[in-house]
């Protein structure tokens, strides 16, 4: 949380180490965090399928919401705290990321000594399926779109574990820059781009041959990333600068565009037209807005008011709600993306980070 160390990295800049996620696999259902907000999106109902999103709250759990009603209709427990998830291709596994949990009595989020896991969950039943060590203190965890690996990155120890979803077994690691975190990878599979919050670079990762093949420099403290379709152009927030920055992948030249204070996480509708980063701010002085940049025009076309540091976010496959963590609400905006504004808020647990959207097949 940014109570913890990565926490206080987002806001001060001068902490450059993260804590994060827990493990653990108690389930149960809680009726008590439901939005009281109106449903916002529309559903046949002779349809069966259904639609969820979820969000990693850092104080131990993980909620699973569904996206017609916007009403959590699960809350998986976890002993540590969950940081990031993110939804297979398949639509039929979450993954999440998960560290050591503070014990009472120490100053920061967290054991730095320790392994941390990914942890992989039945989407239909809410049971994990498998639990993987992987290194200290993951940060992100993201699938190829093909499905045969999920990395993760590990912000203490400068690398990115390969998982074979087959088995679930590591099979590699990438070495990457200082303090690896937020990334994507590109549609082909080949590579990933890998945000580094302790120096102000890019990892490009050659997910082929297991290798970082360059670096590209972007900025104080880069967070996250976000590839176009086409893997021609590069997006990352830098924290340490209020910026956005563009990269022309052929170039490396980048183009900074400004948006809020503190920014955490990017995210690319499925078109590539817009972007849309989450303004987080600090704990003591925290944002509440998402910037809506138009990646051909290269500005800013909105900018959203949510809770209270905004972080984590995604879009809908139809790109028409964008939904949004609130780490210091502990709430979830949910953004009509045709109006720019918030149309609902839903409650989750303490201090929600990553987050994630499913859509049945």
């Amino acid at each position: 949380m940014l109570k913890s160390k990565y926490l206080k990295v987002i806001g001060t800049i001068t902490i450059l180490t993260i804590a994060l996620v827990g493990c653990g696999n108690e389930t149960k259902n809680d009726t008590s965090k439901q939005s009281k907000e109106p449903t916002t999106q529309s559903q046949n109902k002779s349809e069966k399928k259904a639609s969820y999103y979820y969000s990693a709250n850092e104080g131990g759990s993980i909620s699973k919401i569904d996206a017609a009603t916007n009403k959590v209709l699960e809350t998986i427990k976890d002993k540590g705290s969950p940081h990031n998830v993110q939804v297979s291709p398949d639509g039929k596994v979450l993954a999440a990321t998960s560290a050591v949990k503070m014990k009472e009595g120490q100053t920061e989020h967290g054991t730095m000594s320790m392994n941390g896991s990914a942890l992989f969950y039945d989407v239909e039943t809410n049971k994990l399926i498998k639990e993987v060590e992987v290194g200290k203190h993951p940060a992100h965890v993201v699938y190829t779109s093909d499905g045969k690996y999920a990395l993760v990155t590990n912000n203490e120890d400068n690398n990115v574990s390969v998982i074979d979803t087959k088995d679930y077994n590591v099979v590699g690691k990438i070495f990457t820059g200082n303090g690896p975190h937020g990334f994507r990878i590109s549609k082909d599979n080949k590579f990933a781009y890998v945000a580094n919050m302790n120096e102000d670079t890019i990892s490009v990762l050659d997910i082929v041959n297991f290798k970082e093949i360059r670096k590209i420099k972007v900025g104080k403290t880069p967070v996250t990333t976000g590839i176009t379709s086409d893997g021609k152009t590069l997006v990352a927030t830098v924290n340490g600068e209020n910026i956005l920055a563009v990269v022309d992948l052929a170039t490396d030249k980048v183009e900074k565009i400004p948006v809020g204070v503190g920014p955490a996480q990017v995210y690319l509708q499925s078109d590539d037209k817009f972007a849309f980063v989450a303004n987080q701010g600090t704990e003591s002085s925290p944002s509440n807005t998402v910037s809506k940049i138009d990646l051909t025009a290269k500005k800013t076309v909105a900018t959203i008011e949510t809770g209270k540091g905004a972080h984590g976010v995604v879009t809908t496959a139809d790109n028409k709600f964008v939904y949004v963590t609130n780490m210091y609400d502990n709430t979830i905006s949910v953004i009509d993306n045709s109006q720019n504004k918030v149309i609902a808020t839903v409650p989750t647990d303490k201090t929600p980070n990553g987050i994630s959207y499913r859509e049945s097949k």
